[in-house]
């Protein structure tokens, strides 16, 4: 059976939805963070980044959130969450998904880890920092907000959903303690389209159960 080594509201969020989408049955692990359970000398074995998620797989150990999710729709792929290899469809489902993985997501990531991006220990500098990360942040989500637009339909890829719209929703959840005057400092749920695509992603009951199950508070977005 599948295992997915999770902490709640992390990146495993993303792994975490989708295998509830494609209706696999899993094991869900916890990775305690709350006592340092992710630099255990066990979850390095796994991930000697000690970073979340990891995904095994039978003899398959793997981590990295986007490998963990090619790896899933590429394993099943008659469920139908990313588009077929060798299309214009799945070149553009690349693009999205290492655009969010490797330039969304390390902003983010910045965000709420700005303290190891400087040697400063003074408060201001660390909020100057992580203002001036928010702000680079609003570029992106206009990025989303408008390729939802241009779509032709309620997700990412137009009338078809996909993982795509799994990440696309993660990364919308973590900006949702944005504050400051619009539109580049507002969070996803604030835009014109990615408000709405959040609310349809928290309509779906893949999601509703992973909230229930990782317990989840509000506000959700």
């Amino acid at each position: 059976m599948l295992q997915l080594h999770y902490f709640p509201s992390n990146a495993s969020i993303t792994p975490h939805i989708l295998l509830e989408e494609m209706g696999l049955p899993f094991e869900l692990k916890l990775v305690d963070r709350t006592k340092d359970a992710h630099k255990s000398p066990e979850y390095l074995k796994l991930n000697p980044n000690g970073l979340i998620p990891v995904l095994i797989d039978g003899d398959l150990v793997l981590y990295e959130t986007a490998a963990i999710c090619l790896h899933l729709v590429d394993s099943h792929p008659t469920k139908g969450l990313a588009p077929a290899v060798g299309t214009p469809e799945r070149a553009q489902f690349y693009k999205w998904l290492m655009w969010m993985t490797n330039t969304f997501q390390p902003a983010v990531t910045m965000y709420y880890y700005t303290d190891r991006y400087t040697t400063s220990t003074e408060a201001a500098e660390i909020a100057r920092i992580k203002n001036k990360t928010q702000d680079r942040i609003g570029p992106m989500l206009q990025q989303l907000d408008d390729q939802l637009a241009a779509s032709g339909g309620p997700w990412m890829m137009g009338s078809t959903f996909s993982v795509l719209d799994i990440y696309a929703f993660m990364l919308g959840r973590w900006t949702r303690g944005f504050e400051g005057a619009p539109p580049a400092t507002q969070p996803a749920r604030s835009w014109p389209h990615l408000g709405p695509f959040m609310q349809r992603m928290l309509a779906r009951p893949a999601v509703q159960r992973v909230i229930a199950r990782e317990g989840l508070q509000a506000p959700l977005i």
